[in-house]
């Protein structure tokens, strides 16, 4: 089995939360890392998406940043809500 990796950049416009992390993001751009398998016995590539994760700024430690795992789910929901506070 393959597994992939996409990096994109993500930016907030303002400060934020995703289910799963107990505290509010600050607004800012942050990476976020798609994992991505094949799916074997397709007569096409195909993939499954199996692990979202974000860096975030770490707690306590000025500068310091830390990876954690989310839901795509959770993240496009914290997207949608973004976008529609800008309008």
């Amino acid at each position: 089995m393959t597994i992939r990796s996409r990096r994109e950049t993500i930016t907030f416009r303002h400060p934020f939360h995703i289910r799963g992390i107990a505290r509010e993001l600050p607004a800012g751009a942050y990476e976020v890392v798609t994992d991505e398998e094949t799916i074997e016995g397709l007569s096409f590539a195909a993939y499954r998406r199996i692990a979202t994760m974000i860096t975030v700024p770490s707690e306590g430690v000025r500068g310091a940043t830390e990876m954690l795992s989310i839901g795509s789910v959770d993240l496009a929901d914290a997207q949608a809500t973004d976008a529609s506070a800008s309008a």
